[in-house]
């Protein structure tokens, strides 16, 4: 398998970031660490592997992105400077990183409206806001066991930032003739969440976000599974698996 590691300096954050790719050929995908995590966490906890027989066949490449979550949604620190953070790093990834994609990325297919956004846990929330906020960039989702809204993270605190990050507030507020939403219902939009150990408030966030698509007309596919599930990689790994082939 092609792998490839990348040290780059971002603008946006006024540091190195770093990131890594998976595969030779194939559909652009960025992913998402989970909360706090980093961008070898998809490989280290089996992700790549689960994905192998897609990226080894040239149907999909794997750009593995870095978060700071430690320093916006973990962080305990002043909220409007961690919305402020969140939003540059927000900016780092469709300005900066999704550019370096386009150029690195050999698809056949290659535009700007054509990666597909995913991740699982707080990855999967990442991914969502991504892609709902630039549909121009994405034409894919796939999250798994993430939360939809901001107040889980920032509590009481409410700024237009925070807003802006926080999918379930802003697709609720959204008008109907938003041209978005014409590039939603061009999109593959697939959310899968369990229902056993650790995935309640996942379940609750995903059943909300459910009732804004279908009021807003926007087909998505909503899989929960079983309450054997748990909001861990075992099952990731397996849900990953088993979405690719209906997106590549």
């Amino acid at each position: 398998m092609f792998v490839e590691y990348y040290k780059e300096f971002s603008h946006e954050l006024n540091r190195e970031m770093e990131f890594k790719v998976f595969g030779h050929a194939g559909k652009p995908a960025l992913v998402f660490p989970p909360q706090d995590g980093r961008f070898y966490d998809y490989e280290n906890f089996g992700m790549i592997e689960a994905a192998k027989e897609y990226i080894d066949a040239g149907r999909i490449q794997l750009f593995c992105a870095d978060s700071i979550d430690l320093e916006t949604w973990s962080s305990s620190g002043d909220p409007k400077e961690r919305a402020q953070l969140q939003e540059r790093w927000f900016r780092y990834i469709t300005e900066e990183l999704v550019n370096r994609i386009l150029e690195i990325s050999t698809y056949e297919g290659k535009k700007e409206r054509s990666l597909i956004a995913t991740g699982c846990s707080m990855g999967g929330f990442h991914a969502a806001n991504a892609f709902f906020r630039r549909p121009d960039l994405f034409d894919t989702l796939l999250a798994h066991s993430g939360i939809f809204e901001a107040k889980y993270f920032f509590k009481e605190y409410q700024d237009e930032l925070v807003f802006q990050n926080s999918p379930i507030d802003y697709l609720s507020s959204m008008e109907p003739n938003d041209p978005k939403m014409e590039l939603y219902r061009k999109s593959e939009i697939i959310f899968s969440c369990g229902r056993g150990a650790w995935e309640q408030d996942m379940e609750d966030s995903l059943h909300k976000m459910e009732q804004i698509l279908q009021d807003k007309q926007i087909d998505a596919w909503i899989d929960f599974w079983g309450y054997d599930v748990s909001h861990d990689w075992y099952w990731w790994r397996k849900q990953l698996n088993y979405f690719l082939q209906f997106v590549l």
